[in-house]
């Protein structure tokens, strides 16, 4: 065996060694994020909100207020009115997606159960409950969205309903919270309803604030010299289909290709993945689209 040879399989499990040292780091970075995210939201649900008889949107909210009603713990309710849509999230979405999201929603719900006891910091303050709770729990949920989870399996119902039907993700979100929010009225009072909505919508406007601006659906320009293999991995594996639009740059002139493709906010984390796992240099430019309709892909499962 030459010594050029010795010295190229060297060099290629030195590389192998870096891209799971790399890979290993950014695991852990994703399990701590969510951890720190599922525990910030036990606090904002066990500290805040529920002492007030105020409730989030979604599976949340409806946990919330049966836990109310049969005198069960909230973090039983969390787990099993979330397993149903984090199964459909596992078969539609993908594997990443429904670990984090399973991760988080245990977590989620064991802290809960240790909070419980814990005295509430604004007793027979519901309006500070539903600043500071929607504060903290936007914080927790941004986080673990910016993980590639999430906390609640209203949203994946949403983009399941999204596919065969006019209104957007977050028009059917929308929809869906207004029974939850009346439902809420009945339960802990008309002001309390009131009280959730703000809490409600500080906390989705703390989520936008840790992604960046996230919104529902997201528009992706991504130039790079291996535009096919990049194109067909995104269609491979995170089920979207991709546009090759031809470019030209502005400072050498030289032809370029590249890629538009349009995801849901959950699935940005993974199209970074791929990406990076392509080509690390590659131009990635992400923006926020208001409203998504038409397009035929059938979109297939994340792996």
């Amino acid at each position: 065996m030459s010594n050029v040879t010795v010295k190229e399989l060297t060099a290629k499990q030195a590389d192998r060694g870096v891209k799971s040292s790399v890979f290993t780091l950014k695991l852990l970075q994703r399990i701590v994020m969510i951890l720190i995210g599922a525990v910030l939201m036990a606090v904002s649900l066990e500290v805040f909100l529920v002492p007030n008889g105020v409730i989030d949107g979604g599976i949340t909210g409806i946990s919330i207020m049966v836990s109310e009603l049969t005198h069960l713990p909230l973090g039983i309710f969390l787990t099993l009115l979330n397993m149903p849509f984090l199964i459909l999230g596992y078969k539609q979405i993908g594997k990443t997606f429904a670990l984090s999201t399973l991760l988080g929603i245990v977590v989620m719900s064991i802290g809960t159960s240790l909070l419980h006891e814990v005295p509430a910091l604004t007793p027979g303050e519901p309006l500070l409950g539903a600043v500071f709770g929607g504060l903290i729990l936007g914080v927790g949920v941004g986080l673990v969205i910016r993980s590639g989870g999430s906390l609640d399996g209203t949203e994946i119902v949403a983009i399941l309903f999204s596919e065969k039907s006019p209104l957007s993700v977050g028009q059917i979100v929308l929809i869906i919270n207004v029974f939850i929010f009346a439902g809420a009225g009945f339960v802990f009072g008309w002001p309390n309803a009131l009280y959730s909505m703000i809490a409600y919508y500080i906390a989705m406007k703390m989520i936008d604030i840790v992604n960046e601006g996230l919104d529902q659906s997201k528009s992706v320009w991504i130039i790079s010299e291996k535009y096919r293999d990049i194109g067909s991995a995104l269609t491979d594996r995170l089920g979207r289909g991709v546009t090759y639009l031809d470019g030209e740059g502005g400072f050498s002139g030289d032809e370029k290709k590249i890629i538009f493709v349009v995801i849901t906010r959950l699935e940005e984390a993974k199209l970074k993945s791929i990406v990076e796992d392509w080509d690390p240099q590659a131009f990635v430019a992400i923006g926020n689209i208001h409203d998504v309709k038409g397009g035929r892909f059938k979109k297939k499962g994340i792996h």
